[in-house]
């Protein structure tokens, strides 16, 4: 055979073993492509799985409304009890002071996103209480001592979560019906509340409330900023400090109070809280002190 002859059927050979070798080539590098991560789903940048939702369950403690003026911006989680109650001293101008207790509240996690809330306080003194958590039915000025029982009752909503600048949210609407005292007309408050929480565990919690009030023929309603700073100090200890106002809108003498209050709590275990807050009023209407102490069970 000439050399040739050959020479092509070699080369008529090589190409078949080309063809298998590109062939397990490309066979290997598939299960490697397989094998790639997928992209990273939406929980990873942050946004809220479909089911999710920030209660006071995922923090693993206990949380309550009643550690501030400026109440919680989760929720008891889905099947959760949350019993708060607390007692508070104000010294006011120019009346006798006023007492406020048990300021008790039932909170109930129907689900992930709602609580239901019920409780009931008494109060007595010259004026009514606006640092017990709960707006005042009235700003008096007379020295006439005066005592009320109140019933309250309504829902709590988580809104949103944080994700970047987007704040964690809720929305609390609550209702107010004497069973004891002068007044008799039930006053319904909205809040909205909304926070953020720092990469080290420091809260900034803001919050709106509007309700109705009245005295006599008298009818007006309310509005009440207030904004909170609470700084974790180990495991145990949080404290914060706290600006809220309380402004009377057609009352047929308008009233402004505002006040400065610090705090701080004490997480005893993840499911029992104490705490206790003071503050001064800063302006001529408002009380001259108050002090708050009271506690949070949850089971």
């Amino acid at each position: 055979m000439a050399r040739w002859q050959r020479s092509r059927i070699k080369a008529m050979l090589r190409i078949p073993a080309v063809s298998l070798g590109l062939a397990l080539g490309v066979g290997a590098a598939l299960p490697a492509c397989a094998q790639e991560p997928a992209p990273p789903a939406f929980e990873d940048f942050g946004l809220l799985a479909e089911g999710e939702a920030t209660t006071e369950e995922e923090l693993d403690e206990i949380e309550t409304d009643r550690d501030s003026f400026t109440p919680a911006t989760t929720t008891a989680a889905r099947g959760r009890v949350i019993l708060e109650s607390a007692y508070s001293f104000i010294d006011n101008k120019n009346v006798a002071e006023t007492h406020s207790f048990p300021e008790l509240l039932l909170r109930y996690g129907v689900s992930d996103w709602l609580e239901l809330r019920a409780g009931w306080n008494y109060e007595i003194g010259g004026a009514g209480s606006p640092v017990s958590g709960n707006i005042p039915s009235d700003f008096e000025d007379e020295a006439e001592i005066e005592a009320e029982h109140r019933l309250l009752y309504g829902f709590k909503s988580h809104l949103t979560t944080q994700d970047g600048w987007q704040p964690h949210s809720a929305l609390v609407v609550q209702g107010f019906t004497p069973t004891a005292g002068e007044a008799t007309d039930t006053e319904m408050s909205a809040a909205y509340v909304f926070g953020w929480v720092t990469e080290n565990e420091w809260t900034w919690d803001s919050a709106l409330r509007f309700s109705t009030a009245g005295e006599l023929e008298d009818n007006f309603n309310v509005w009440a900023p207030s904004t909170v700073l609470k700084v974790p100090l180990g495991e145990h200890w949080k404290v914060h400090a706290e600006y809220f106002g309380i402004f009377s809108d057609g009352r047929a003498n308008e009233t402004v109070q505002h006040f400065f209050s610090p705090g701080a709590h004490y997480l005893v275990t993840p499911n029992l809280e104490i705490g206790c807050r003071i503050g001064w009023g800063l302006n001529s209407q408002a009380a001259n002190f108050f002090a708050n102490t009271g506690l949070g069970w949850r089971f």
